[in-house]
């Protein structure tokens, strides 16, 4: 290995590759198996995209072999064409990868080596020394870039209209398989892994006391961690509960119709999974059984943005309106750098991977019996409601109903969502 090679890959980890290739490179020995001396070591990080890739991604953009136009005039046949060449056409002309590059490198970001993958993390310190250690899981089609939003108000609270007092230190990772962590090799990284290796970043970190909060794929190992019942973790928030009664669970399942006797706020949280289970689930559904088919968003970046905007229609919706130019609590460097990250890395299928992996039942409770805060926002796949949270967190510490704020509320609503977390973990400070 040549000196100057040497120099850069001692340095931490950087990001190289030649037309669209990413290869990420870290400490000798460490970038899929684990060396026994240096297994724990913790190195810096630094996201140096390279032109050649960048190059690259704009010839494939320009390149896209457009469909004809859907036949109706909303998006029941899915993302609608003069939203995704709006896109494309943002992207290929006025979209800057180096802003959102600059940004993630503004926060300290490490690699970790946990069971043999790769974990990185953005680790951002409060300077108050009694701050709380939060670790923050994104779900899918996010990424840590859905987090950003919420470090400055979480670190550093009376900035933005909060107290000090409420202050956290805020660890976000890259779920296995996604951004800039390692790609396993292995099967095995369901839920349940991903928790553990969690516990053992916190404690890796030093934290002998902390809190988790996720939404998505990001509840999911929350709860798994909750299960795994560290003595080191106190509680736990999430903003996509899983809540749903067995009956009611069920009925969804078989397509039967909804039981007897809801509440108005029941009902709603019914008529909203309903509706989802019957024309939201498609991607779920293709990724949990066949992800290794899905190479035509791992070679096309329209395909990859199309697939990962059809999410849930209501998150659709705002993005349609983002790129008609409305504004909304997302803008259009933010969509596209989230694509980006994904692109950038490779890791459309990787990432895909997780829905094959897991087994759980993604909304039905685990029997979590640790303090648990819950914030429903009204544009999530549902609203749940304050009688089903109760019953599926017998130690429910905080819940509130949001007038705002969908699926990726950090992102969408990141004051709302701050407010949150200074609220939910308040009494167990």
């Amino acid at each position: 290995m040549k000196t100057q090679k040497n120099k850069r890959v001692l340095a931490g980890a950087t990001i190289t590759g030649i037309a669209g290739a990413i290869i990420l490179f870290a400490a000798p020995g460490l970038s899929q198996t684990a060396n026994a001396q240096t297994a724990d070591a913790i190195r810096p990080f630094t996201i140096n995209i390279p032109e050649a890739a960048l190059a690259d991604l704009h010839q494939r953009i320009l390149a896209t072999r457009w469909p004809d136009k859907e036949t109706v005039v909303d998006q029941s046949q899915g993302v609608q064409l003069a939203t995704i060449q709006a896109l494309a056409n943002y992207w290929a002309t006025k979209y800057d990868w180096r802003q959102c590059e600059k940004k993630l490198n503004s926060y300290p970001q490490f690699i970790t080596n946990i069971d043999g993958v790769d974990i990185h993390f953005i680790h951002v310190k409060s300077k108050n020394p009694n701050a709380l250690p939060i670790i923050i899981t994104h779900g899918w089609p996010g990424s840590i870039i859905e987090q950003l939003k919420i470090i400055g108000p979480l670190t550093d609270p009376a900035a933005y209209g909060g107290k000090a007092e409420d202050s956290f230190d805020v660890i976000i990772p890259s779920l296995p398989g996604y951004g800039f962590s390692g790609k396993p090799t292995t099967t095995g990284w369901d839920p349940q892994h991903i928790a553990r290796a969690w516990i053992v970043l916190m404690k890796r970190l030093g934290y002998k006391r902390f809190v988790a909060q996720g939404g998505d794929w990001g509840n999911a190992v929350t709860e798994q961690m909750a299960l795994q019942a560290p003595p080191e973790l106190i509680g736990i928030h999430t903003n996509m509960p899983a809540t749903l009664p067995a009956d009611v669970s069920k009925a969804l399942q078989f397509g039967q119709p909804a039981p007897a006797g809801f509440s108005p706020d029941e009902q709603h949280a019914w008529d909203q999974l309903d509706y989802f289970y019957k024309h939201g689930l498609g991607y779920a559904s293709e990724m949990a059984n066949r992800p290794q088919t899905l190479y035509g968003i791992e070679d096309s970046p329209i395909g990859l943005a199309a697939w990962m905007l059809d999410h849930d229609g209501v998150s659709l919706a705002l993005i349609t309106r983002v790129f008609n130019g409305e504004t909304e609590g997302l803008t259009r460097d933010d969509i596209i750098d989230n694509i980006t990250l994904y692109w950038l890395t490779g890791t459309a299928i990787s990432s895909a991977r997780l829905y094959w992996e897991s087994k759980l039942p993604f909304f039905d409770p685990k029997g979590v019996n640790i303090p648990v805060a819950v914030s429903a926002f009204p544009d999530e796949l549902y609203q749940a409601p304050k009688s089903w949270t109760e019953k599926a967190y017998p130690k429910l510490i905080y819940y509130n109903r949001l007038p705002k704020g969908g699926h990726f509320a950090a992102w969408e609503q990141p004051q709302l969502f701050s407010q949150e977390m200074w609220a939910s973990f308040k009494s167990l400070r």
